[in-house]
């Protein structure tokens, strides 16, 4: 697996980790969440001799999804949500564009996925984690083969995901982390949607801790 990683400015603050992964025999790409300034992600797709297989996003919000259109329309792809969030890639109010751009984003999935289902380049294989709490649809991709998780806006280097935006809870976003993030291995890189990567093991002290909370 190749795994390239963008810093791309939104405007709101921290940038956006916008992920590009390769199969390197078959040349299929994925992007996660295409944040926004698409040349640089589809210049990096033409280095890597890639074919766009699929555009995951892991959740709605405006700071992940303002490049994806463009980027479909450069590149192709498959744009892949969760379920729960589809439909708030066209709600102004679920996924917040008003605070970043004027422009009215109307986005629609080409596929919705659900919790434990499988996504393949060539031949490697990402797991959906449905992680709710920043969003009720929000999720994790998890590969195995190369013990790596991307984890959106649910879980970041040493703290986790806002949960006052429409759709967020604090109890579901931290009963995902516990319940599900924190059963994978301890080796397992964290590449979030912003800041800098963290292992499962550096993050469990802080949700082991809060585990006799949630039960």
């Amino acid at each position: 697996m190749i795994l390239k990683e963008l810093k791309i400015d939104t405007w709101i603050g921290d940038p956006t980790n916008c992920y590009i992964i390769l199969d390197e025999k078959s040349k299929e790409a994925m992007v996660i969440d295409a944040a926004g300034e698409i040349n640089k992600v589809a210049e990096m797709l033409q280095i890597l001799d890639a074919k766009l297989k699929y555009i995951y996003l892991t959740h709605c919000h405006g700071d992940h999804i303002l490049g994806v259109s463009e980027l479909k329309r450069k590149c192709g792809g498959k744009i892949l949500i969760h379920r729960d969030d589809a439909e708030g890639l066209n709600d102004a109010k679920i996924n917040l564009t008003p605070y970043i751009i004027e422009e009215k984003i109307e986005l629609e999935a080409d596929s919705r996925v659900d919790d434990k289902d499988l996504i393949h380049l060539g031949n490697l294989q990402f797991k959906v984690i449905h992680t709710p709490g920043h969003t009720q649809g929000g999720t994790c991709l998890y590969c195995q083969q190369e013990k790596c998780l991307f984890s959106g806006d649910t879980l970041f280097r040493g703290t986790w995901g806002r949960t006052d935006a429409p759709t967020g809870s604090m109890e579901k976003i931290l009963k995902s982390i516990t319940n599900k993030l924190m059963k994978l291995p301890d080796e397992t890189i964290v590449y979030p949607g912003h800041g800098l990567s963290t292992r499962i093991k550096d993050e469990k002290p802080i949700y082991l801790e809060l585990k006799p909370k949630l039960i």
